[in-house]
């Protein structure tokens, strides 16, 4: 399998996390704590309802990867998406969980949540990286997402590439469409 990181230095940076953080599956009992989380890390026009997250939990909860704080027990950060067979994302993914096809082979990211006060120390990227190796590993083809302006370097950092302009209008915002090729050549 050929990515365009270097796991490498993925499996370093996430090892630096474990003794801190317990990464996995999102439980059922969590989304009240997972909408609420959404609420803070992204402003109104861009957040997740909490009916729409907790509908995505309730169908795809294995699209979902948490962070909990093993000191607190509490979710620190998370990513989630639905798997398809589109390969454009378009906005109806964000509010239509009936799009979600679970043998899909590409994924629409819909969310890298990281409260606050857990930003700067690499928890976003130990998350990405954890969940672009779970998801090669299920076969699935390529992970897609769309980012502000000033997120693009960092999702490059991560192992995506800019595909320019997106069709998205989310929020009323000009987003870019980023894209994580995996599993090349399978």
């Amino acid at each position: 399998m050929e990515n365009n990181i270097d796991i490498i230095d993925l499996n370093h940076m996430d090892t630096a996390l474990d003794d801190r953080f317990e990464f996995r599956g999102i439980l059922p009992e969590e989304d009240g704590q997972a909408a609420a989380i959404e609420k803070i890390c992204f402003p109104p026009n861009e957040a997740c309802s909490e009916t729409i997250m907790k509908q995505r939990i309730a169908a795809a909860p294995d699209l979902f990867l948490v962070a909990v704080d093993r000191g607190t027990g509490k979710i620190a950060g998370f990513l989630n998406g639905l798997s398809t067979n589109e390969c454009i994302f378009r906005d109806e993914f964000f509010v239509d969980v009936g799009l979600y096809d679970p043998q899909g082979e590409n994924i629409m990211l819909l969310g890298l949540d990281v409260l606050p006060q857990y930003r700067g120390q690499g928890l976003a990227a130990a998350i990405v990286s954890r969940y672009i190796r779970r998801q090669a590993k299920r076969g699935r083809k390529q992970l897609l997402l769309t980012c502000l302006e000033s997120k693009i370097k960092m999702y490059e950092k991560m192992g995506f590439s800019n595909q320019g302009i997106a069709g998205s209008s989310w929020g009323g915002e000009q987003w870019y469409e980023m894209r994580c090729q995996l599993n090349c050549g399978e």
